[in-house]
């Protein structure tokens, strides 16, 4: 028998899938019920609503992605160059057959504007980039101001969100060689 917690991660798992490829508007629970091969009380009985399933969806993507980019970028030790790895990890992300651009932004864009809850998770998201950014950039702006580094750390944010935008957009990889070149001169 599996245990409550693996289905629940199954059903995240299966819910992402779906929501990443497909779309969340585009996704019906009863998709997701046939994919997870579970009853309809049991998606309810983890997920009160397919809302909490999309946050639930965020969280599982952002983790992942998190994961993934730190240890793609702190397995390089010239700390000074670390930044730039960013558009190399996604070059590598582009590359994979699975590339569907930003979850979270092709989620916020399917979303009514009200929508509080998952915006905040949303946000909340994107401010953790920020930070692993600007974690990444210390070395490049030792001795800088702090205004200065958080407005660098702001625009290579700017540059890696429309690397991400644009590569998804045209599904070509100049976008990204583009943006890195121009994190090049900025730092």
């Amino acid at each position: 028998m599996v245990k409550r917690i693996d289905i629940k991660d199954h059903i995240v798992q299966t819910a992402s899938a779906l929501f990443y490829r497909n779309g969340y508007n585009s996704t019906g629970i009863n998709e997701i019920i046939k994919e997870s091969g579970i009853a309809k009380a049991t998606l309810y009985n983890h997920f009160k609503s397919k809302e909490e399933l999309c946050i639930s969806y965020l969280k599982y993507m952002n983790e992942n992605f998190l994961n993934k980019i730190r240890d793609y970028c702190y397995s390089n030790t010239k700390t000074k160059s670390r930044i730039l790895l960013i558009f190399d990890f996604l070059e590598e992300f582009f590359n994979d057959k699975e590339f569907n651009g930003c979850w979270c932004i092709k989620t916020m864009a399917e979303l009514p504007k009200n929508d509080r809850k998952v915006k905040i998770e949303i946000q909340k998201q994107k401010k953790q980039l920020i930070d692993f950014i600007d974690d990444l950039s210390k070395e490049n702006f030792k001795g800088k101001a702090s205004k200065y580094r958080d407005s660098k750390t702001r625009q290579i944010y700017l540059l890696y969100e429309s690397a991400v935008s644009e590569s998804h957009l045209h599904q070509k990889i100049w976008p990204i060689k583009e943006a890195k070149n121009i994190c090049a001169q900025i730092i």
